[in-house]
């Protein structure tokens, strides 16, 4: 096979498969995707059944951006000709005196045009009574809201990619990155390739990836942990009759309809240890589950059943919990995206961002925030904030 190509994306995870997609679309054969375990391994933060897909957050930016990403999405169903995102609604549940403001997300929905509803307790337990609420929970519900299938969507932007002409290896590990003259050498499961653009989307490896560049970025990479519960009121629980939900505030849970398993899921946002991409475990936290479990027994009690399985994932956050997608500084040739433990949703738009980038220098998206250069990031110890 040819061992130059115009764009080399280095990972096939969530935001790498995306990446190679829409880099697909404009340049066919000249893409190359390079993943270092097997793709569809669990060994990041891009796999399972279901993450969450919403509009409702807490910058007007955000919420901005999440309108891109729903368009994003149904190009990629129009093109693979397969329904992706299961609308379920949503509500982000928040307890008096919440960590999270319920005006952060009030007034970010309203600026954008993005309709709502603001719900007492009451009205969330006639409307699902699976629910027990105490009169202090208000809740904010967004029709919008649901699910984006992690396992499927990376399958269709890898299929369609393939379909595109490019080129996605997998088990080639990346031994050495070298920066040229206008150019990027990669060589990867023993094999060198070059390309003019480099695309990085390596999660919790992408320190790995930058020192090739002579940078470190201060990131905190922690391993996570949801639980499918075998709830015997399957049928209360189907994606037409159950939302996704969040708690908003700290500690943070969340959690799903059944989809994916005979079970609902639910987990701790940030609940988990700190770690690195060498050195985590695939064993759950058990305080993290009681933790979660305790929850649900409170305010959810028939979500809970036998544990059908807990699974574990990485998370890999800048100290603001914003993304980085940017150039890198002095290698204007080479993009990087992380996306922060909450970026799965956007997942297609940060690949058309990221091609957008790497094709002609700039992007219609405004990621003015998600700079790699930003003050932040210049510290050796940064103060660190998670809750979104």
């Amino acid at each position: 096979m040819k061992q130059d190509f115009e764009y080399i994306v280095l990972g096939l995870g969530g935001l790498g498969s995306g990446a190679a997609y829409w880099l697909s679309r404009q340049a066919g054969g000249e893409v190359l995707g390079l993943e270092q375990f097997e793709i569809g391994h669990v060994r990041g933060g891009s796999q399972d059944h279901s993450r969450i897909i919403r509009l409702s957050y807490h910058t007007p930016g955000y919420v901005r951006l999440a309108q891109q990403a729903y368009q994003a999405w149904a190009v990629l169903e129009e093109e693979a000709d397969e329904k992706l995102i299961v609308k379920t609604g949503g509500l982000d549940l928040f307890p008096t005196g919440s960590v999270i403001a319920t005006e952060d997300y009030t007034g970010s929905m309203a600026a954008c045009d993005v309709p709502f509803e603001q719900l007492d307790a009451a009205e969330v337990m006639y409307r699902w009574p699976q629910f027990r609420l105490t009169d202090d929970i208000t809740a904010l519900y967004q029709a919008e809201s649901g699910i984006a299938p992690a396992a499927k969507c990376n399958a269709a932007h890898q299929r369609m990619a393939r379909a595109n002409g490019a080129t996605l290896l997998d088990n080639v590990p990346i031994t050495a990155i070298r920066p040229l003259d206008g150019e990027v050498e990669v060589v990867a499961g023993g094999t060198t390739y070059r390309c003019r653009k480099l695309v990085i989307a390596a999660g919790a490896w992408t320190n790995s990836a930058l020192a090739n560049f002579g940078l470190k970025l201060p990131l905190t990479v922690t391993q996570e942990q949801v639980t499918y519960f075998a709830t015997p009121h399957l049928a209360d629980f189907a994606p037409e009759r159950f939302p996704i939900w969040i708690w908003m505030d700290e500690p943070c849970f969340y959690g799903f309809p059944a989809y994916g398993e005979p079970a609902t899921k639910a987990a701790q946002d940030v609940g988990g240890e700190e770690t690195t991409a060498e050195t985590r475990s695939f064993e759950p936290n058990p305080a993290n589950f009681q933790r979660v479990q305790t929850f649900l027994e409170k305010y959810i009690p028939t979500a809970l059943g036998p544990v059908l399985y807990s699974k574990t994932c990485l998370y890999t956050m800048p100290p603001d919990r914003d993304f980085v997608i940017d150039a890198l500084p002095g290698y204007e040739n080479c993009v990087v995206a992380i996306g922060a433990g909450h970026a799965f949703k956007f997942a297609s738009l940060i690949g058309k961002i990221l091609s957008e980038l790497a094709i002609t220098g700039s992007t219609a998206s405004n990621i003015e925030t998600f700079k790699i250069d930003r003050p932040i990031l210049q510290m050796e110890n940064p103060p660190k904030s998670f809750m979104v």
